[in-house]
């Protein structure tokens, strides 16, 4: 429509408001061989604004002619026949109806057979003859010449007969939904790249202009049906309207129904015929179109469920934007809408086509009311839209009712109820801002888009287990490799699936190559949650609890020399019958407290590690990926070589992969005891995901980054240090910093009370840190290494004003 539903004024009439063409089966057939040379009967196909006829070729395949309604445009006959030529040249295999070329030239005008109404149809020179495309094709006259009838000039078109038949919804399986989905996936790629001036049409069907139906509601005799369009309207006015902008947009078919398409025994679409409605609209307001009329008939739950079936097929094809899945409930409504609206005007300006214009109208009421008893909250949700945060209270107290008393409670008083993440920032239900200075698993960053656009390429792809060859998973394996030192001979790695995975699998390396069974590592480390690394982390043990083949030794720099410290352990074990199978180091020794100790302090317990049988295994599940910036692992900057390195939390940005690095000797020697395999680990999408971390990493220098921020964050954090006695000292590295709070009378005590004051005060203003340490007293920082100096500005500013507070509240 170019103006209004109704149209006033002189400008000829829209192709919804003149009268469809009035030609007899016997004056089409004779246009169709007239014109096209296709000679055979015409069998009426229906048409709400035209005539389309079959023509039943004698000895040939057959054809569809249609003849347009007088107030068509001919730029928009353009656009459709563009529009299926563009589709044909981008993926022929899409089964689209195509157009035939008129005969050459018809030399002089001819008077048809009389139709019913006893006027005549005089078929016009096409003027064909010579005419050309500017690609060398025939121009676009040539596929669309004129017939006079009655109320005027007709443009006659011919398409090619697709094979198949028309189906109800209810006809059409699961499996035939998905398929459909993914069908009108491909015709919208392919059309993606299409543009033609007459696109921007105004079109009443167009969802775009769905507010244009009001005039029409009028024409609704039951009063309650008219309040349920009313509502859908009001509805997109203010939801859908106001988002339209930010939709994508292309040239869409614009009535990828059931009435226009035709399918096998099977329900797969085998033609795709009547692009009358193509037009510049948003992508997903065609995916509402196809479901309007895949869900007539269907009730209930099954309507929703049926859907989200074509839903999914149209997603593996074109990946649906959160916004758009937002609005999809309600321009599915909207459709009905003007389904039922556009029926009810047409009706009472052409009762003799009613049957044909009504035939949706049942269903589309049945539809309206079905989605009016769930609400349209409810409806948007049930198409996909993004469900409102459920209450942070209801669902922490589900949370411990729901995974019991055993899990580790929730980090702040205030609990932080996160639904978003990006880069250093965590946003919550109630859509705070949260700078995040705590949390090492997103080591570049939440959501950074590089991983996670290599987690959606390859879950698109595929994901398996690593019986089968991949690429990914030995593409990781070698970069791994390739990351360590020179020399070291660390060149076989096994990849699994958490730090605490690839920890037990290390301890079951060391017993097995060497024979022992004791572990050393510090006086409250912390290595994973199995039942064997479990009794490895002190820092889990309960009261009272210390297993007799695992012994501490005091952090380097907490107690007596590492050497002192590293022959009584020994000696310990060796009374108790337990050999040393190895000993676990965290090279940011963030559970005893953050730590960077001399480097001879830690090649002390590598030396006698390796001495006493054992094998030194550097745990990098924390330090490791650059977080002590100077080097992509902690190990490295202290001049050592392991025997095993373990990775894990941040090695896929949130997504679960870790890996066991080490000499191919000792795998050897294990692989000869025992045959080790992880179903999930290393499968392709976590590969992937581990080689993106990998590649930020060095593209955005996050090494050097840490670095810099870091020796600003300290610096600045020192200064604390004499402004507030509290502040017992500064440590640290890179972006591994402990402040170690004690009471103001003794630096020596530890006050863990107001170190866990300062953390909820944090909490309270913004940041996020945490703390760690025996005593729980020091103030833990391990943000993401996208971590900037504003950031660093803003934690040291706040944590000021927090310790100010906590000064006062203490006089």
């Amino acid at each position: 429509m170019t103006t209004s539903a109704a149209g006033t004024g002189s400008r000829a009439p829209s192709v919804l408001e003149a009268p469809p063409p009035a030609f007899s089966p016997d004056q089409i057939a004779d246009i169709a061989e007239r014109l096209f040379g296709v000679g055979g009967r015409a069998v009426n196909l229906g048409s709400e604004r035209d005539q389309t006829y079959l023509i039943e070729e004698d000895g040939g395949p057959g054809a569809v002619l249609k003849i347009s309604n007088s107030g068509e445009d001919p730029a928009v006959l353009d656009l459709e026949l563009e529009a299926i030529l563009h589709i044909a040249g981008v993926d022929p295999s899409l089964p689209v109806a195509r157009p035939r070329v008129a005969r050459p030239r018809v030399t002089r005008p001819r008077v048809a057979r009389p139709h019913a109404a006893g006027t005549a149809a005089v078929i016009h020179d096409a003027g064909l003859g010579d005419h050309a495309g500017p690609d060398g094709g025939p121009a676009s006259e040539a596929y669309r010449p004129t017939v006079q009838g009655s109320d005027g000039t007709h443009f006659v078109r011919l398409f090619d007969r697709m094979v198949g038949h028309t189906a109800a919804a209810s006809e059409l399986d699961d499996d035939a939904l998905r398929d459909f989905g993914a069908t009108q996936a491909r015709l919208n790629l392919a059309l993606r790249s299409f543009f033609h001036p007459a696109a921007g049409r105004e079109l009443l069907w167009n969802l775009k202009h769905a507010t244009k139906l009001r005039p029409l509601l009028a024409y609704i005799a039951d009063a309650r049906r008219r309040e349920l369009v009313e509502a859908v309207l009001d509805r997109y006015d203010q939801r859908v309207a106001p988002a339209w902008s930010s939709l994508r947009a292309q040239v869409v078919h614009g009535d990828l129904s059931l009435d226009n398409v035709l399918v096998d025994d099977r329900g797969r679409i085998t033609g795709i015929v009547d692009f009358g409605d193509t037009a510049h609209t948003a992508q997903i307001a065609d995916l509402a179109v196809s479901l309007a009329s895949l869900l007539r008939g269907r009730t209930g739950q099954d309507a929703f469920r049926s859907a989200r079936l074509v839903i999914d097929g149209y997603m593996s094809g074109s990946p649906l934007e959160p916004g758009e899945l937002a609005v999809l409930g309600d321009l599915v409504s909207a459709r009905m809408a003007a389904i039922v609206a556009i029926s009810a005007w047409r009706v009472a300006r052409y009762p003799e086509n009613a049957q044909y214009i009504q035939a949706w109208d049942d269903d589309s009421w049945a539809l309206l009311e079905l989605f009016a008893g769930y609400g349209p909250d409810a409806v948007a949700r049930e198409f996909g839209a993004p469900r409102p945060p459920v209450a942070t209270a209801p669902l922490s107290a589900r949370r411990r009712q729901l995974l019991g008393s055993a899990l580790t409670d929730l980090t702040y008083r205030r609990p932080v109820h996160v639904v978003r993440g990006q880069g250093v920032w965590l946003y919550e239900a109630d859509g705070s801002r949260l700078l995040d200075a705590y949390n090492n698993v997103p080591v570049v960053g939440h959501c950074h888009p590089r991983v996670t656009e290599a987690v959606v390429r390859q879950t698109r792809a595929v994901n398996t287990h690593a019986r089968y060859l991949y690429e990914p998973l030995v593409e990781l394996a070698e970069r791994l490799v390739g990351s360590m030192p020179a020399g070291a001979d660390l060149d076989t790695v096994t990849l699994v699936n958490s730090g605490s995975e690839a920890n037990d699998l290390a301890w079951r390396i060391a017993t097995a190559t060497s024979g022992h069974s004791g572990g050393l590592v510090t006086a409250f480390a912390y290595h994973g949650v199995s039942s064997v690394i479990a009794d490895l982390s002190p820092e889990e043990w309960p009261e009272g609890f210390r297993p007799t083949n695992v012994e501490t030794i005091a952090a380097p720099g907490t107690g007596p020399s590492v050497k002192a410290e590293m022959e009584r352990a020994l000696g310990v074990l060796s009374e108790r019958g337990a050999g040393l199978a190895a000993t676990y180091i965290d090279g940011g020794f963030t559970s005893d407290g953050i730590l960077i100790p001399a480097s001879t302090d830690v090649a002390e317990i590598v030396d006698q590690t390796q001495r006493a049988g054992g094998l030194f295994i550097a745990d990098e599940v924390q330090a490791g990926h650059g977080r002590l910036g100077r080097d992509l692992w902690a190990f490295v900057g202290y001049g050592i070589t392991p025997d095993v390195v373990t990775l894990g939390k941040p090695m896929g940005n949130g997504y679960p992969v870790a890996a066991v690095i080490t000499r191919k000797e000792l795998m050897d020697r294990f692989a000869a005891t025992t045959e080790f395999f992880s179903t999930f680990g290393g499968n392709p999408v976590a590969a992937q995901a581990a080689l993106a971390v990998l590649d930020v990493i060095e593209d955005e220098r996050i090494v050097e980054h840490a670095s810099r921020v870091g020796g600003v964050l300290i610096a600045a954090l020192a200064d604390l240090q004499g402004r507030f006695p509290a502040v017992a000292e500064v440590r640290g590295q890179g972006l591994l910093v402990g402040i170690e709070l004690s009471t103001t009378t003794d630096p020596r005590r530890p006050d863990p009370e107001l170190a866990q004051r300062v953390v909820e005060a944090m909490r309270e203003r913004g940041v996020l840190i945490g703390r760690t340490g025996r005593h729980s007293n020091v103030l833990k920082i391990r943000p993401p290494l996208v971590f900037a100096q504003e950031h660093a500005e803003r934690l040291v500013d706040t944590l000021a004003v927090v310790l100010d507070e906590q000064t006062v509240a203490r006089r």
